[in-house]
């Protein structure tokens, strides 16, 4: 597949646009959102025509402490429901479930019980056959499913190529290409694309792409993935995120010619939350810090600490970096 598909003028029926501002934003202040934030962005989501809404991680309660995070590390059914009862819209709501990190044997309700209809596993390549195993258990209960595998500019061809045989062979609905380290640029980004969408060709599988905004590239990558043929696209209102953060919604939602993506919604909450709660304090979105971890191929952990301690000596913090290359 090397022809690119549609373009700059088409409304593309396959495209899903999905917002985890939610579950990748809660890296940045701890899931600690109030529920008029959250119920504000469902409602908005809803007019602006949004397909799906993540609405955090349901981590494991034995692993991870409730009283140390806000609730959308673990998104309780009875926590989702209080902001959408029954969920009436045509929007879908979507929870994370990391590979090593949640119970999903026992924290899992069967589909018909559940306001939640897709469930992302997310995973590290060596963590496939876990991933898997997860996959068919959510789609036994009725789930959509994604596998959403990290870190994969790390990976080695092989390992991908042998990962994604294993996913298209199983019973997953979606395959997310993910740039955790924002590393990736247009050329390879579709290259990496374009492997991932030969290895389902014939199938009812998807695509999806997840972009983080190091070298501020993340919309770049997005809208470049989705014109060879991804077509689920992540992203987030004014790239909320851990690190630099992700594709910016605003962006995403300006590009796409399909007039169910309502603009001028997403601008009013923009006005009344988001402004708001960087006046608070929370950091996120594009910085030195982490276009050296970008362009070194690295987790942003350092650059996070970075972040964290107000430094700004980015000369020292980069010589550092290649000490330890």
């Amino acid at each position: 597949m090397t022809e690119r598909k549609g373009n700059l003028m088409d409304v593309r029926d396959d495209i899903k646009v999905l917002d985890a501002t939610i579950r990748d934003g809660g890296l940045c202040n701890n899931f600690a959102f109030t529920d008029e934030f959250v119920t504000e962005l469902y409602k908005m989501n809803v007019r602006s025509g949004i397909d799906y809404m993540e609405f955090g991680y349901r981590a494991s309660r034995n692993m991870f402490k409730e009283s140390d995070f806000g609730k959308w590390k673990f998104c309780k059914e009875e926590d989702i429901r209080a902001i959408v009862g029954d969920n009436p819209s045509d929007m879908k709501i979507a929870v994370m479930a990391d590979v090593g990190r949640c119970d999903y044997k026992t924290d899992f309700l069967p589909k018909s019980e559940s306001v939640i209809d897709m469930v992302r596993v997310a995973c590290y390549i060596h963590q496939i056959p876990t991933a898997i195993e997860m996959i068919e258990h959510f789609s036994s209960l009725g789930y959509e499913t994604t596998c959403n595998i990290m870190a994969i500019s790390q990976a080695s061809t092989d390992q991908v190529e042998q990962a994604l045989k294993m996913l298209a062979e199983s019973s997953v609905d979606v395959i997310y290409l993910v740039d955790s380290y924002g590393s990736l640029y247009p050329e390879n980004a579709c290259e990496l694309a374009k492997v991932y969408l030969a290895a389902v060709e014939g199938t009812n599988k998807k695509i999806g792409f997840h972009a983080h905004n190091n070298q501020n590239l993340a919309f770049a990558n997005t809208i470049e993935t989705m014109s060879y043929g991804v077509s689920y696209l992540d992203a987030t209102v004014q790239g909320m995120g851990r690190g630099a953060g992700n594709c910016a919604m605003e962006l995403l939602r300006g590009f796409l010619k399909n007039p169910k993506y309502n603009l001028y919604t997403l601008l009013r909450f923009i006005e009344k939350y988001m402004i708001p709660l960087k006046e608070e304090g929370v950091v996120w979105g594009y910085d030195l810090q982490y276009m050296f971890t970008g362009l070194m191929n690295r987790h942003p952990r350092e650059a996070i600490e970075f972040t964290s301690k107000g430094r700004s000596d980015y000369s020292e913090f980069y010589k550092a970096l290649l000490d330890n290359e």
